[in-house]
């Protein structure tokens, strides 16, 4: 009987509270800042490139395999306003594949590589979840504009100075 009671009781007091339900493809609910979204590429703006330097190791790392790049010597460094030697050519990612584990990231040594907020991604054609430079650039920047996002080599460097 009690229980029963206490049953009920549970029931009544939430039944009183405002649902957190969102209609979804009208409301968006807000998305938490340690969220993980799909992987995207992150610009340099004041030399004007991509940090990727096109080094390999998120591709070597990936458990699924996702992710597919491709490197040239960069012909900013050639003529001294880049400290970058290669760059990123060609990068590839099928979001269809990525499991957002975020290996990637965590083993990137350039701060080229982040976790967005992107989630809503899904396509009808079963290939057709790629993305490629380009869009993975631009995916990246949106997050940066979103997140003020600096680089973390960046912010330890600052630390360092501070404490010197």
């Amino acid at each position: 009987m009690l229980a029963s009671l206490q049953g009920l009781w549970a029931t009544f007091t939430n039944g009183l509270k405002k649902p957190v339900t969102a209609q979804y493809p009208k409301q968006h609910l807000p998305v938490n800042k340690r969220y993980m979204g799909f992987p995207v590429l992150m610009w340099d703006a004041p030399v004007g490139e991509p940090y990727c330097t096109g080094c390999m190791v998120c591709v070597r790392n990936c458990p699924t395999g996702c992710m597919s790049a491709q490197m040239v010597d960069n012909p900013l460094f050639k003529e001294g306003k880049s400290k970058r030697r290669k760059i990123i050519e060609n990068f590839e990612i099928n979001y269809g594949r990525c499991i957002l584990c975020g290996i990637c990231v965590e083993v990137c040594n350039f701060d080229a590589i982040e976790m967005s907020h992107q989630h809503e991604l899904s396509v009808v054609a079963r290939n057709g979840n790629r993305a490629n430079l380009p869009r993975l650039l631009e995916m990246g920047k949106a997050y940066q504009a979103e997140v003020d996002w600096k680089p973390k080599s960046a912010e330890e460097g600052a630390k360092q100075e501070a404490t010197a």
